[in-house]
């Protein structure tokens, strides 16, 4: 990011491309949405969840299939010029898509089904997967670099070489500790007391209450995922029932 921000990558490529792959819940689309809001003032990824392009005629849903149609990547490059693509679970794309990830990553462009050719050299490119995982998961106890050389093993055995190598970085994210969800539940708990205070609520949150959302949210394998709703859970609940009287 740093060299692409400072215009060091190269022209006909887009700013920077990333494979972010670990197991789920682990904060793979969390970070996509923060860089992209600290670098574009507040934007947020366009994103799509490539498990809804797993047919041949997902090219189309996505560039239009016909004269007139530029496909809903045609309309979300429409609103915008810059920012991140965000292509969530791409091991699931059919075929056909991955050829147009090919294009993007080769020379920044997109050409839609009405011809228009869109410049794609202004934007980072994100991909997501969980490939990998399972091992990932069995492996806590060995080296992380143990645990990056399996998983990108299997990044290779089950995504197209010519795709991987044009990725400028394949970056593995590992299971959460239990100290790194505790800060997460922390920071979202302080995000909803803040919401709630808006709203003219006021509510104190002890130790003994942070211990007992930690036991609900936190997930050995879904990492971080349930704990935004258990901290909002937890909250709305402690409020709605000061205001109805019950405890």
């Amino acid at each position: 990011m740093r060299r692409g921000e400072l215009g060091l990558a190269h022209p006909g490529r887009p700013k920077g491309s990333f494979l972010f792959v670990g197991p789920t819940g682990v904060g793979k689309t969390e970070i996509t949405n923060a860089f992209t809001d600290y670098l574009f003032n507040g934007l947020k990824p366009v994103r799509f969840d490539m498990s809804e392009y797993q047919n041949q005629s997902s090219v189309e849903k996505l560039i239009g299939e016909k004269v007139g149609d530029i496909g809903l990547l045609g309309r979300a490059l429409a609103k915008a010029d810059c920012g991140t693509l965000l292509f969530d679970e791409v091991e699931k794309a059919h075929p056909l898509v991955l050829d147009l990830f090919l294009q993007i990553l080769d020379d920044a462009s997109i050409t839609l089904a009405t011809g228009e050719r869109k410049n794609l050299s202004r934007f980072y490119v994100v991909f997501t997967s969980n490939i990998g995982a399972g091992e990932a998961m069995r492996m806590q106890s060995a080296p992380f670099a143990s645990i990056e050389r399996t998983v990108l093993a299997r990044v290779g055995q089950q995504l197209r070489p010519e795709l991987v190598g044009r990725m400028t970085e394949k970056i593995v994210f590992s299971r959460l500790s239990y100290d790194v969800q505790r800060e997460i539940c922390e920071a979202m708990i302080a995000g909803e007391c803040a919401r709630l205070h808006k709203l003219g609520h006021i509510i104190t949150v002890t130790p003994a209450d942070l211990e007992t959302i930690l036991r609900e949210g936190c997930h050995k394998t879904l990492g971080a995922r349930p704990m935004r709703g258990a901290v909002e859970r937890f909250l709305q609940d402690r409020i709605t029932g000061a205001l109805l009287g019950v405890s």
